[in-house]
């Protein structure tokens, strides 16, 4: 699918933000260069880009670097440098570090995100790619010229910011690697969660509570290795009364889960969606505070705050339905098929 249809699916959503945050999320878009990692940068100025990419280079080596295309829209202003690069991470880096890939890269966007003044690394997966900023999410998909590229998957958001600030860098989704987080609530527990989330490496530097989560998914789903069954139950974990009333099997399980995360239990009203490398998972909080609708129309699947931006594009959608709270709505695609 194009760009196109998701933009289309945002307008009726045009109330639910305030022109202070849009984005998308949009995999399989570079099949020319899947087997680099692409980082999207914003900079404040060159100064900044020459430091992001002199630290680039020492650990990465760079195949292509350029502008992220854009087209002028009259409501996208205070517009940052907007770079990207397809870069694959050198070998003689690694066997001197002793580390794998994705973790080398996650250490190169903390490092950039929290100690280059001025330059923000906001995507950093193969083969896909997040693009956001300050405005309506329409006026963002077409400033980026969303529509010139094709993906599997795409996730959007519209930001209506109520305690955090509304800037380039805080608009969703917010992605490490190939996961991206889009999300609609607020995260009561981000303190909690952002002080047990930075043991392990990780920086929460873009002002805004969202950004844990998208660690979160990194550190349970790469690092600890659960799934994403067992990452739903930690993020919006049952109630202990509820985890008393399952099979003893089950019981021990989720037990289990939140005796050690207790920290990475996410509390307060949300609605999440989680992409990553071939599919995505939605997951409202356990007291269903947030609105979600999931659809399907022939293979494909929607999920959405609201059945209207769903009937935006597909007007013939099907077995339209609110998950549960704390169910999660996991979606891969069929083998090979992107």
């Amino acid at each position: 699918m194009t760009g196109e249809k998701i933009i289309e699916s945002m307008l009726p959503m045009h109330d639910r933000s305030n022109g202070l945050g849009g984005g998308f999320a949009g995999y399989g878009i570079y099949p020319e260069y899947k087997d680099f990692y692409a980082f999207h940068v914003f900079y404040n100025d060159n100064s900044a880009r020459a430091e992001c990419e002199k630290l680039l280079g020492e650990s990465f080596e760079i195949v292509k670097a350029e502008n992220i295309p854009t087209r002028k829209i009259p409501e996208i202003t205070d517009i940052p440098l907007i770079w990207r690069y397809f870069a694959a991470p050198r070998d003689s880096v690694l066997s001197r570090l002793q580390l794998d890939e994705k973790e080398l890269v996650v250490r190169f966007v903390m490092h950039v995100n929290s100690k280059i003044d001025g330059a923000y690394v906001f995507s950093s997966g193969k083969n896909m790619g997040t693009f956001k900023a300050v405005g309506f999410p329409e006026d963002v998909g077409r400033f980026y010229r969303l529509d010139e590229y094709e993906a599997y998957l795409w996730t959007a958001h519209g930001r209506y910011p109520t305690n955090t600030p509304g800037w380039w860098g805080g608009a969703h989704p917010f992605s490490l690697l190939d996961f991206s987080v889009v999300h609609n609530g607020e995260i009561s527990s981000y303190d909690a969660n952002r002080r047990h989330i930075e043991m392990f490496g990780y920086k929460c530097t873009l002002r805004t509570d969202t950004e844990v989560i998208a660690y979160i998914a990194d550190y349970l789903l790469r690092r600890c290795g659960l799934t994403l069954e067992e990452v739903a139950s930690v993020i919006a974990a049952p109630f202990w009364s509820t985890i008393e009333k399952k099979e003893p099997k089950e019981a021990e399980r989720l037990s289990y889960l939140r005796k050690v995360f207790p920290s990475l239990l996410v509390t307060g009203p949300f609605s999440i969606v989680l992409g990553f490398d071939g599919g995505m998972m939605a997951l409202n909080d356990r007291l269903k505070l947030r609105p979600m609708v999931v659809a399907e129309a022939g293979d494909r699947v929607y999920v959405a705050s609201e059945e209207a931006a769903i009937r935006a594009v597909e007007p013939d959608a099907e077995n339209v339905y609110a998950p549960m709270g704390g169910e999660p709505v996991i979606v891969r695609v069929k083998e090979g098929a992107y």
